[in-house]
């Protein structure tokens, strides 16, 4: 990128390791440097909550690195665009990403609104493992280099507007790399554990967590056959493939699998074994696609896509935009509507989609 005399950059602070090292990154490439530590859950006395802990963390860290603090507060946007969107659609069986979602609606829209037109920045940067490349006047959202950080995931939405308003530096290192200059450094978070949890909320047990804003409707648990094995706290609280929280122990050898959700009936439907054939899905129906760059009205893609974050290996399909269906080229375990897909050319990330309904191995009807 081409400097001039001043270049300000507003980096969203969380308190962790990766945005404390772009600040110092961004200070050796000759930027001026402002940080935002975004306040977006009002933890009501909850012991659980670290936000105290990571705001005394950033203000020693800025200190350290000698860039200005600002604190704002985003509970109001964020219940109302992220956790109020999220229990509508909990309540509704559909389990939507929350990182992804709180991403797209405080980081890279109410952030980058108040960074750019009340903190005065040209450009904003977060700590996200991601590279931003510019060709024709085009911009392309990239992985990391480092495949167990990459984070394109979670930013699959961005549009040209944004993109170009936005500086990841991470996305060209390894996160033991980060560690290391930030001991070298000897930033009071060098050794501080990566966040899990829910966005902005925290590591929570999230089972236990959202029946705290949804009322359990009690059901039964139930196999292919409708012999009763247990009962469920509301079918809200599973996703299809979940193992975990359905205290069905009948002494089996193989563990039982969400498969389905008999909704009008109030019914959970499970199967044993990973490799139970219910439990695998050919393709799927997608809603909301959203393209980082245009495709060219092309009505068909072959490409790579990924269905959650954790996964291992990108999935080979071809992407029918016209039918809003993706066919995998080998069946895939424990497809959650709801959920986002995100397609990929090789390390582009050309966008994604909502999940809208699975293809199932058996009975489908493509």
């Amino acid at each position: 990128m081409k400097m001039y005399k001043i270049i300000k950059i507003v980096i969203a602070l969380s308190g962790g390791v990766d945005s404390s090292v772009t600040i110092w990154i961004l200070q050796k490439l000759g930027y001026k440097i402002k940080c935002v530590f975004i306040k977006c859950w009002e933890e009501n006395n909850n012991n659980k909550c670290t936000y105290l802990k990571d705001y005394k963390d950033c203000k020693k860290i800025c200190k350290k690195l000698k860039v200005k603090l600002y604190k704002i507060n985003f509970s109001f946007e964020y219940w109302k665009y992220v956790f109020n969107k999220l229990i509508k659609n909990q309540k509704k069986n559909k389990i939507i990403n929350p990182d992804i979602l709180c991403n797209k609606e405080i980081k890279f829209k109410i952030f980058i609104k108040f960074a750019i037109k009340i903190l005065k920045g040209n450009f904003i940067s977060t700590g996200h493992y991601v590279i931003i490349k510019r060709k024709k006047n085009k911009y392309y959202l990239l992985k990391g280099i480092d495949k167990k950080k990459d984070q394109s995931y979670f930013l699959y939405y961005l549009t040209q507007k944004k993109i170009k308003k936005c500086i990841f530096p991470l996305g060209k290192y390894y996160k033991k790399n980060i560690r290391k200059i930030a001991i070298n450094l000897k930033l009071i978070n060098a050794k501080k554990k990566s966040s899990t949890g829910i966005c902005f909320i925290g590591k929570r047990n999230y089972f236990n967590f959202i029946r705290k804003y949804i009322k359990d409707n009690k059901g039964k648990i139930i196999d292919i056959n409708n012999k009763i094995l247990g009962k469920h706290k509301g079918l809200h609280l599973y996703a299809i493939g979940q193992r975990k929280n359905l205290n069905i122990n009948l002494g089996q050898h193989l563990p039982y699998y969400v498969y389905k959700k008999d909704i009008k009936n109030n019914k959970l439907i499970v199967v044993k074994g990973k490799k139970n054939i219910f439990l695998y899905s050919i393709g799927i129906y997608i809603k909301n696609i959203h393209f980082i760059n245009k495709n060219n009205n092309k009505k068909k893609i072959f490409c790579k896509i990924k269905i959650r974050y954790q996964q291992k290996k990108d999935i080979k399909c071809k992407l029918y935009i016209n039918k809003n269906k993706i066919l995998f080229n080998k069946p895939i375990f424990g497809i959650t509507s709801g959920q986002s897909v995100v397609f990929y050319k090789k390390n582009i990330c050309l966008g994604g989609a909502i999940i809208k309904k699975n293809i199932s191995l058996i009975n489908n009807n493509i």
